[in-house]
């Protein structure tokens, strides 16, 4: 069977963009903007399944301030033969900032995903990242029952490692009450920059009227916030009131069109 093969790699500085490569499914877009610049990453093959290799790379200059994203959500799909695999490599210079805003991942029944995010961040570098998870499509009827997901992820700063996250799912985590319970949708979001503690106050206070499950700390520099829910929507709510809170701005518009 055919496979999907893709790679795309942005370098923005302080002075814009000064590199962009892309092939196979992979693309970045660098939508206009009137504030900071936004870089959009898509899979053009429409989702990942056995076999499938995606990667997306991207490099923020010194002193400078970008958003990521993706299009729109990725689709781990029914996988035969081993896993599909994502990879994503960002990389924050000196004094600059990346806000790395992915919108969810869809996992299908019997899908087999592996994905590793690795970032690197310069001693002063700040950094925003989410990662959310929903099982299945509840519009749809559809009840997740046997996948399996292999999601790490891995941030140093200045060499020594800050942050080291590993997700793991398959049929017996998503059939143990005392693992997810009824959540269908998953979030994680890291915060790290010198301030972070200060944000932990605003979104407890926040997440408190939401409908999800919360939890939230901070130290050493570094804010974690755990989010759950029984459904997608709630989760998505969630997660757009809190990253609005930290960055004191809109999400990006590919997050707005679909909220």
């Amino acid at each position: 069977m055919q496979r999907a093969r893709g790679a795309a790699s942005v370098v923005l500085g302080a002075g814009g963009l000064r590199d962009l490569s892309q092939s196979g499914s992979a693309k970045a877009m660098l939508p206009r903007t009137h504030g900071v610049p936004e870089v959009v990453f898509l899979n053009t093959a429409g989702g990942i399944t056995s076999g499938d290799r995606l990667s997306y790379a991207l490099e923020v200059g010194a002193g400078a301030e970008v958003v990521a994203a993706t299009q729109t959500a990725e689709r781990g799909y029914r996988a035969t033969d081993g896993p599909g695999r994502l990879d994503v490599r960002l990389s924050v210079g000196a004094g600059a900032r990346l806000d790395w805003l992915p919108q969810e991942t869809i996992l299908f029944e019997g899908a087999d995903l592996r994905r590793r995010t690795e970032v690197d961040l310069a001693a002063d570098a700040d950094l925003l990242m989410v990662e959310s998870v929903v099982l299945g499509r509840a519009a749809m009827g559809e009840a997740v029952a046997r996948a399996r997901l292999d999601d790490r992820r891995r941030v140093a700063r200045g060499g020594p490692p800050l942050h080291d996250d590993h997700l793991a799912l398959d049929a017996a985590t998503l059939a143990d009450p005392a693992a997810l319970g009824d959540s269908a949708a998953l979030a994680s979001l890291v915060l790290a920059a010198p301030n972070a503690a200060d944000a932990v106050g605003p979104l407890r206070r926040l997440l408190d009227s939401q409908a999800v499950r919360a939890a939230c700390g901070a130290w050493d520099g570094r804010l974690v916030l755990r989010l759950a829910a029984s459904a997608a929507q709630p989760l998505r709510r969630a997660l757009v009131s809190a990253i609005v809170t930290l960055r004191g701005r809109p999400v990006p518009r590919v997050w707005q069109d679909d909220a």
